[in-house]
């Protein structure tokens, strides 16, 4: 039975910094590696382990065992390739050594993770751990923490929100705008954790390769939803100057916000048609067929217009002179009556047409699949 004293470079420091090839055989070739490894970086961990081993194998040579010595280096990016690479001088040492047990001496926590490729190939008898006896809590922290950070889920949960914090405070620090970028701080983080906490990942992720999609393809979609989104923040910016250019009764504190969303409303309504007509478009065009099922959609926009518009300034004057009086009479003007009748007429064609149109596709789809059945029996 012949034992190999196996010493494993996960990183190949051997190669990179010593310039030796691996794998290195034999006591004499372990030596001048170790020596030429000394002299490129005394303080490498690595010289440890080579010495370890060397030693161990002057020890069995004692005992009169039977016994070999290897040195088996990967690459500096560890992990797959690296130990692809370990895979195939482990198999060519075994080949050339005849060994049928070895004796693993690692300089640390990172080299263990070969355990699982060297116990597929040869039995292990004995495990040597060598680290600096000063450093070996530390090189084991190290190593955990570059475990962790290999993990995408803990990247996404705790790097994550980092980053876009550093981010964030950098980009305004740029602009002079130290005191808000801490509210920027304090919004980023905010999003970020309604978004974590409704689970709403999924959801952004279908969004951006909608968008990578849209400039990839053409869609008409992506700049309909560009321009609405414009529309609402010009809407939006509008509105607000609208109201603290306005004096308030200092008595209604609720007036600048009905205000706000009063002006806001068309906004909304212009911004969802534009981004109604992008995505009705997009999918007719892909589908060949009429995307009967947005046709409510538009109708009930305009009947959201119409219906919050008339209750929204209906509200606002009745509460001018609040609390002294509160005007009904604002809710019997002609403007309340027409804007809410024509929101309720929009909603109400809306719906019939809508469900007419329903059945009529529908049926045409039912005559479409017996149709193709037909043909298929």
């Amino acid at each position: 039975m012949k034992t190999l004293v196996l010493n494993v470079d996960r990183d190949d420091d051997f190669g990179r910094k010593a310039k030796i090839k691996s794998p290195i055989i034999g006591i004499k070739n372990n030596i001048d590696a170790a020596n030429k490894l000394g002299m490129a970086d005394p303080e490498d961990s690595d010289l440890n382990a080579i010495f370890s081993a060397i030693s161990t194998y002057n020890t069995l040579i004692n005992e009169q065992k039977n016994v070999e010595i290897a040195t088996i280096c990967g690459h500096i990016n560890v992990g797959f390739k690296s130990d692809e690479i370990l895979s195939q001088q482990l198999e060519q040492v075994i080949r050339e050594t005849g060994a049928d047990n070895v004796i693993l001496i690692t300089d640390g926590a990172e080299d263990e993770y070969i355990l699982p490729i060297i116990q597929s190939r040869i039995k292990i008898t004995s495990i040597n751990r060598v680290s600096v006896k000063q450093s070996r809590e530390l090189e084991d922290t190290y190593y955990r923490i570059l475990k962790l950070l290999d993990d995408e889920k803990v990247l996404k949960q705790f790097v994550l929100p980092i980053a876009l914090v550093l981010i964030v405070w950098a980009f305004f620090a740029l602009l002079g705008l130290a005191a808000s970028g801490f509210g920027a701080i304090l919004l980023t983080l905010g999003l970020y954790l309604l978004i974590r906490v409704f689970r709403w990942e999924k959801n952004i992720a279908l969004m951006w390769e909608e968008i990578k999609s849209g400039f990839l393809t053409g869609k008409l979609s992506l700049y309909t939803y560009i321009i609405a989104t414009v529309i609402l923040v010009a809407s939006a910016i509008l509105a607000f100057n609208n109201t603290i250019n306005t004096n308030f009764p200092a008595t209604v504190e609720i007036l600048p916000i009905l205000s706000f969303v009063n002006n806001m409303i068309w906004g909304i309504v212009i911004a969802g048609l534009i981004a109604i007509f992008g995505r009705s478009i997009d999918i007719y065009v892909r589908d060949k067929k009429a995307p009967w099922k947005y046709w409510i959609l538009p109708f009930s926009l305009f009947a959201f217009g119409f219906i919050s518009s008339a209750i929204f300034e209906a509200l606002y004057k009745a509460l001018i002179n609040w609390p002294s009086t509160f005007d009904l009479n604002q809710f019997l003007t002609t403007r309340f009556i027409g804007f809410t009748f024509t929101g309720l007429m929009f909603a109400l064609v809306g719906t019939i047409t809508y469900h007419y149109i329903k059945e009529i596709y529908q049926t045409e789809e039912k005559e479409l699949e017996i149709e193709k059945q037909t043909k298929i029996d």
